[in-house]
């Protein structure tokens, strides 16, 4: 079982590194021309896609969800048409992305705070980038398929691939043919769409026995269609509530002025560091517990779930004992601002709470979505968000500023966790037993 694990979490590990080498790159890119409005601009930019594809992020998490479980009840019939759904949702997502970009536009331009030429530049590039969409879409439902299927390794090579390409064209349109912001965009873009042919390339190289003719009757089933509807829609108002935290908390690190927006942002890197880390095993328990929920095995299912929260705690100790022996050093790698980094030494307690408090809401959330308990998930997150949150942020931060801030955010995570674990049995085990 440990060797399953680890099969399936370390190639999704490898995968989430390469997210913030490919950022990195484009910073670089962009610090080394002649104004600093480029990166500002890459920087609101990325943030409008991040907001609009957590609308669509659904299409990863409930694809893995069908996928493995129909994997684990043998289901071939079930495997191709969990694809073919999701696919024919990421083209039905596609047209509304399209066809809505201009208010989308209009919308990010009012709601972003820059200069004027900032937004000039950030609407350049999200005019270009945008063109991505039905790649990104596509590749959502692909990668959840393949996760589904208990292959980690094709996702992995894909994102590999992806952003080697993305890097290689984004160099080539800046340095050579001296484009700036539109050249990042475009490089982005044709990426997407060498991830999109290489994940075809693997569906029909290596599990085309698996795909079976379609039959419309068959993909339009009513009943189907109303379960991953409604499963995937609980999934995206949890990835939507979660955005949102992050946001506040964003916008209110804003509010306690520029060096402690700097702060909470370079600090905020260390909750991301390890989230791709322990994603790495919440994606491995996405494919294992449909697994083992498909194939209706309780008391392997109870395993895997022990395992993965050993190897999720497991995780958080070196990570906490690296933040505690070399903070410094971490928040100079991102700044060399001596000034930031007198700053953040008061918050270096929150660095060490991270890995501790975090890691459950991590795993568990692999687990409810291979288990496609999304009701659950989506109650937890409310909880979590709404009744621990937002009081905590209204309670404690007029007292503690900054402080407060920081505890409301821990408070949400642990909320998370907690609240997960305490309904495991009867969203998780319950329904096998039954």
């Amino acid at each position: 079982m440990n060797r399953s694990i680890l099969r399936l979490a370390i190639p999704n590990i490898i995968s989430n590194i390469t997210v913030p080498l490919l950022g990195l790159v484009d910073m670089i890119l962009m610090g080394h021309l002649e104004s600093v409005v480029y990166i500002g601009a890459i920087g609101l930019g990325g943030t409008i896609f991040s907001v609009l594809y957590s609308f669509f992020s659904f299409l990863r998490a409930g694809t893995t969800g069908f996928t493995s479980q129909a994997y684990g009840a043998d289901n071939h019939t079930e495997i191709s048409y969990s694809l073919y759904r999701s696919l024919s949702i990421a083209f039905v997502a596609t047209f509304i992305v399209l066809t809505m970009q201009q208010p989308v536009e209009w919308l990010s331009m009012k709601l972003l705070n820059g200069s004027e030429e900032v937004l000039r530049y950030t609407a350049d590039y999200y005019r270009i980038r945008i063109w991505a969409a039905p790649a990104v879409l596509c590749l959502y439902a692909f990668n959840g398929w393949f996760i589904g299927m208990q292959n980690t390794t094709i996702p992995m090579v894909i994102a590999i691939l992806t952003n080697i390409a993305n890097i290689a064209l984004s160099i080539l349109f800046v340095n050579v043919f001296n484009m700036n912001v539109d050249g990042v965009a475009l490089g982005t873009a044709v990426a997407q769409y060498c991830g999109l042919a290489t994940a075809v390339a693997f569906m029909f190289g290596k599990y085309k026995d698996y795909l079976v003719t379609i039959n419309r009757k068959v993909l339009l089933q009513a009943e189907m269609i109303r379960r991953f509807f409604k499963v995937n829609a609980d999934f995206m108002i949890r990835s939507i509530l979660l955005i949102l935290t992050i946001a506040f908390f964003n916008n209110q690190s804003a509010r306690l002025g520029s060096n402690i927006l700097a702060v909470n942002m370079i600090l905020m890197q260390f909750f991301y560091i390890f989230s791709y880390f322990s994603d790495g095993f919440a994606y491995a328990g996405e494919a294992l517990v449909g697994k083992f929920t498909g194939a209706r095995q309780l008391s392997e299912l109870k395993k895997v779930v022990r395992l993965l929260l050993i190897w999720g705690f497991a995780l958080s100790l070196p990570f906490t004992l690296l933040y505690r022996a070399f903070p410094d050093v971490f928040i100079r790698l991102i700044s060399n601002q001596a000034d930031l980094l007198w700053q953040a030494r008061p918050y270096h307690i929150y660095l060490l709470l991270i890995p501790v408090i975090t890691f459950a809401a991590f795993i568990w959330d692999g687990i409810y979505i291979g288990a496609t308990a999304s009701k659950a998930i989506r109650n937890t997150m409310l909880v979590a968000s709404l009744l621990v949150f937002l009081p905590a942020w209204r309670l404690l931060m007029p007292i503690y500023g900054n402080h407060g801030l920081w505890i409301a955010f821990l408070l949400f995570m642990l909320a998370r966790g907690t609240s997960l674990s305490l309904m495991a049995r009867k969203a998780i085990f319950r329904p096998i037993a039954a």
